[in-house]
């Protein structure tokens, strides 16, 4: 499997995208504004979207990516995720005001998006991987997702703030290989993290600490005019823990 981010930044501006990756060429993982850099003909081969949660940096290319391959896509985009997220989407997106209602179009038995629900720690199971929701804490329902093949396991965090059940969750993992984690504020902005329920690099360390595992460190969703604060505490936080900072455009093997 080949892992592209399309999007892993915590805003969008210049040449920065919001959160999306990119499995194979079927299958993504939030749909963030980094999915607008797909051909129209890769948006077309898109079958499956999971989301980690409701939060517009996560979602606002959905209804954009189900519309330009209308014509070209042969049955329904499925959507994964919480049905917190999903009765959300319905009734603030998909809600025939801001966006036509493609859950019910061009008719109920056969809309341009199915949705379905998701539990954490329940995998769904395609030919050659597989994907488990894992527990996340944030300021609506939220997941991160543990993708694993015959090669290894790649997780991805969502949007966090400590998880004590997420890093659990990873040290039950087969044949980790990489751990992608926001961290989107600095330290010293720890009172406005701890209400918007974001990771910063003291909390990022806590978790290291706790993974009983190695792994290749990836780092996402800083917020774009923090970037080299927040990088330098997290090489502080972490001393010689090998750390990756994510570029739009990168590819992993699994």
């Amino acid at each position: 499997m080949r892992i592209r981010i399309l999007g892993c930044s915590g805003g969008a501006c210049d040449d920065l995208r919001t959160t999306a990756l990119l499995l194979d060429q079927a299958t993504l993982i939030d749909c963030g504004t980094g999915v607008g850099d797909l051909t129209l003909e890769q948006m077309a081969g898109i079958r499956h979207v999971f989301l980690t949660h409701s939060h517009l940096d996560h979602v606002l290319f959905l209804p954009l990516l189900s519309d330009a391959a209308l014509t070209l896509r042969n049955g329904s985009l499925t959507v994964h995720a919480l049905p917190e997220t999903i009765a959300a989407l319905r009734a603030h997106l998909l809600n025939g005001v801001l966006w036509p209602d493609y859950a019910n179009l061009p008719t109920p038995d056969n809309p341009y998006i199915r949705f379905e629900p998701v539990a954490v720690g329940t995998p769904i199971r395609f030919d050659n991987f597989r994907i488990t929701p894992l527990p996340a804490l944030h300021t609506v329902p939220a997941v991160g997702y543990l993708i694993e093949n015959s090669h290894g396991s790649f997780a991805f965090s969502g949007d966090t703030t400590y998880c004590e059940a997420f890093w659990d969750a990873l040290n039950r993992a087969d044949r980790l290989k990489y751990v992608m984690v926001e961290t989107t504020m600095r330290d010293t902005d720890h009172a406005v993290a701890e209400c918007s329920r974001h990771t910063t690099p003291s909390l990022l360390a806590h978790g290291m600490a706790r993974l009983r595992q190695p792994a290749h460190l990836l780092i996402t969703h800083i917020e774009p005019d923090k970037v080299a604060e927040v990088r330098a505490e997290i090489r502080a936080a972490l001393g010689n823990t090998p750390v990756h900072f994510l570029q739009r455009g990168e590819e992993f093997d699994l």
